[in-house]
């Protein structure tokens, strides 16, 4: 059994309207899902990813409004690294993102930068090979575009103990100071830095967790691997779009295995996802309540074709 690859990554943002502006018309990407946190209905669950809504490029956020703002500590993921085509890639990203008041930083092949939150992104040249993960924007060319996830980096003050269920249980493979999940089609890369003083805190602008990607029929035998190894798994849970379970990696950071499928076009049209609020059916009977819950967002898309 092989993960394919980063399946999505989850944040937390206390301003749904502002984090719609900035992942879905300044960076690009598509609104691929409008629901709610099936832990938490009341509040929404926004995804963003390709334009095909792809595993591997999926941005995911649960909004708590007015939360305060969090920071990374210990444990943590930190920094979301995507892939871009070029180098002028990272020179149309520093300039359209100095256009929008956002200031990054760049070095060699790479720009860092943070969203209004301050949840830190990297760009980096893709030397994949894998295929890119690509939405339409009418401002941000092909290709330019963001091509899907490259790694996730983490503040760790002991990895060394996660060595051996990256490794020997997940099957992930030590490639200098990465460690990489790769399948047949796709792979994703997770790297530990060193952290902070200051304990981390779960708030607005952190990464909540961070999910692998697996084939539908492989994820039952993931489960049963990582409770055999002594680790403490959930039962799998059926999320309507995917299938999951979780655990915490010896770290601390907070893993999910997510299937490849069913997908978001599960009950949406493919051209129009994003575009209504989404239900899984045990949910549809709150609608009425959750709807006059719910933070009032513009899908960017919507208002472009308008």
């Amino acid at each position: 059994m092989k993960l394919e690859g980063i399946h999505h990554i989850t944040a937390i943002t206390g301003d749904a309207p502002g984090n719609v502006d900035f992942y879905a018309r300044v960076l690009g990407l598509r609104l691929v899902k409008k629901t709610v946190n099936q832990d938490d209905p009341t509040v929404y669950h926004l995804f963003y990813a390709d334009e095909k809504g792809s595993a591997g490029s999926d941005l995911t956020f649960f909004e708590y409004p007015g939360a305060r703002p969090g920071r990374a500590g210990a444990g943590m993921v930190h920094t979301i690294v995507w892939r871009v085509a070029s180098p002028a890639s990272i020179g149309f990203w520093a300039e359209r993102l100095a256009a929008e008041g956002v200031e990054s930083l760049r070095e060699d092949a790479r720009l860092r930068f943070a969203d209004p939150e301050g949840l830190a992104h990297e760009l980096a040249v893709d030397e994949s090979g894998d295929d890119p993960l690509i939405a339409d924007h009418p401002e941000v060319p092909a290709e330019h575009a963001l091509r899907g996830f490259d790694t996730v980096r983490a503040f760790s003050a002991r990895p060394e103990a996660s060595r051996a269920l990256l490794e020997d249980v997940l099957g992930f493979e030590r490639d200098g100071d990465a460690y990489e999940a790769r399948g047949e089609r796709r792979g994703g890369r997770y790297v530990y830095d060193d952290p902070p003083e200051q304990a981390g805190v779960q708030s607005a602008g952190t990464v909540h967790h961070v999910a692998w990607a697996s084939g539908m029929d492989e994820h039952e035998a993931w489960q049963q691997r990582l409770r055999q190894a002594g680790a403490q798994v959930t039962p799998v849970i059926d999320r309507f779009y995917f299938r999951s379970i979780y655990f915490r990696e010896p770290s601390g950071v907070l893993f999910e295995i997510a299937t490849l499928g069913p997908g978001f076009a599960t009950d949406e049209d493919a051209e129009h996802l994003g575009e209504r609020l989404s239900l899984p059916p045990n949910f549809e009977r709150y609608r009425d309540q959750v709807e006059r819950t719910l933070t009032p967002i513009q899908n960017p898309r919507l208002t472009r074709t308008s």
